[in-house]
């Protein structure tokens, strides 16, 4: 046996760890979607959702780039989710006063109670999988799944 033999099986132990940790992260990711989409009151998508609640958290106005850098996706599919959630009322566009090219979105009273009624619905569906689990159990995994999230989005 070459000394390099047991440098190897550790390389071969993180590879696994690694196909096992990303096929975990995209089963449950997919899974959570879809328990989630079918939980959001009638008409809502899930990414009219998730844009809702980021204008809520972020509390000011954002630009269509920012949103799209922000969900990592395409201009296009951010335009498209941002016609259909001004469609519904549920945010305001208004151009920049600065540079007429630039928009500002903001989420409106209506979409603020439409993300409001999705929380409700959404969050006992969430509580269930953190009760099952177990609050210690997620509390401790959460660092983790930051860190992870955090060193994914600084290889971009």
């Amino acid at each position: 046996m070459s000394p390099d033999r047991p440098v190897d099986r550790i390389a071969e132990r993180t590879e696994d760890i690694a196909v096992a940790l990303f096929g975990e992260l995209f089963m449950a990711d997919q899974l959570a979607r879809n328990r989630i989409s079918k939980a959001l009151p009638k008409g809502m998508q899930l990414s009219h959702f998730s844009v809702l609640n980021h204008l809520a958290r972020a509390g000011d106005e954002r630009t269509p780039a920012q949103l799209a850098r922000a969900f990592h996706v395409t201009r296009g599919a951010m335009t498209n989710t941002l016609a259909r959630l001004e469609w519904a009322g549920h945010i305001h566009v208004r151009p920049d006063w600065d540079d007429a090219r630039r928009k500002f979105v903001a989420i409106s009273p209506s979409g603020r109670a439409a993300r409001d009624a999705a929380v409700q619905v959404v969050t006992p569906v969430i509580a269930d999988v953190v009760t099952a689990l177990g609050a210690a159990r997620v509390r401790a995994l959460l660092p983790v799944l930051r860190e992870l999230r955090v060193r994914l989005e600084g290889e971009e």
